[in-house]
């Protein structure tokens, strides 16, 4: 069976002769996200911020959670998410933290088993408090600094130190620009979000290791290779499997995108983002790092015995 598409011809794109401007962009988006992170801040969701999660339960058929949705927007009470689990008739509801204390979370508690009526049953009410919201943050910020430490670790002893670092550097890149993008729009962030983040991180890195593996097998095979002419040709012999890999990804993320619904809103946001920089990042920030921190263990600079010109001409 032949492949739906294929790609006979490889190009021959300067990508090397692009990486300053690249290098630049890549730069400006890191510096620009990390102001606004610290002057916008993030739109943190009640997993982050503290609020109330109802588990609630219809007794006169599956839920409508559009018509839910809709009746409990007009109360005043903030960020409202609905999301169905379960069975058809599970729903999961949450609100953000009402200002004042207990007796607040408690009144709009009340407002909306008044507003939904008596067709639904309420099986679980948890108040989730400033505090924990702010664990939970940590927790996430720790697994995320842990996990681009565990990339760069692989990526070490997979290749060399030189490659942990352009890989470690390329993920923080894009974990970066993903929160400044979260910033920038105000789009909530939850754990659903930092989720598609650590998801982000485990798709650039392997991109990033099939250009790398590529780089290396190419320093073995002709090491009096000029560096720069060795980078671009492991990129553009790449470049049909990196253009296939994205292009599969990024549909079926975009039909989560379109059909998901709210609840997989920000989740499909991140990853569209994620997969767009991870793959940009890979081609002008991983790649050529290594022109200015270059593996040297391979034996790159050495003639190899299939470069001489009595091979060539063979």
């Amino acid at each position: 069976m032949r492949p739906l598409i294929t790609i006979r011809r490889i190009p021959n794109i300067d990508f090397m002769g692009l990486h300053k401007i690249g290098l630049a962009l890549s730069l400006v988006l890191t510096l620009g996200s990390i102001v606004l992170f610290f002057t916008h801040g993030l739109n943190y969701g009640i997993d982050f911020s503290g609020g109330t999660i109802i588990e609630a339960r219809t007794t006169s058929g599956p839920a409508d959670i559009a018509q839910m949705r809709s009746q409990l927007d007009g109360l005043g009470l903030g960020d409202v998410s609905l999301q169905g689990f379960g069975t058809p008739n599970d729903v999961l509801i949450r609100l953000q933290r009402q200002p004042g204390g207990d007796k607040q979370q408690e009144q709009a508690v009340e407002t909306v088993k008044q507003k939904l009526g008596p067709s639904v049953d309420y099986r679980r009410v948890e108040v989730v408090g400033p505090t924990v919201g702010a664990e939970l943050i940590r927790a996430g910020a720790t697994a995320t600094v842990l996990a681009l430490l565990a990339i760069a670790v692989y990526v070490w002893f997979r290749f060399e130190w030189q490659f942990g670092v352009g890989a470690m550097l390329s993920t923080l890149h894009d974990v970066i620009t993903t929160i400044g993008l979260f910033s920038l729009f105000q789009i909530e962030f939850n754990l659903t979000t930092l989720a598609a983040i650590l998801t982000i991180a485990g798709y650039s890195v392997n991109d990033t290791v099939v250009i790398y593996d590529r780089v290396r097998e190419t320093m073995q095979r002709h090491k009096s290779l000029d560096f720069t002419t060795l980078i671009n040709r492991s990129l553009n012999e790449t470049l049909s499997r990196t253009i296939l890999t994205v292009t599969t990804t990024a549909l079926a993320v975009l039909s989560l995108l379109v059909f998901g619904g709210e609840v997989l809103r920000g989740f499909s946001i991140a990853m569209l983002w994620g997969i767009g920089i991870g793959t940009y990042s890979s081609l002008f920030i991983a790649a050529p790092l290594l022109h200015y921190i270059r593996p040297t263990h391979v034996g790159h600079g050495r003639k190899d015995a299939s470069d001489t010109p009595a091979k060539r001409t063979s």
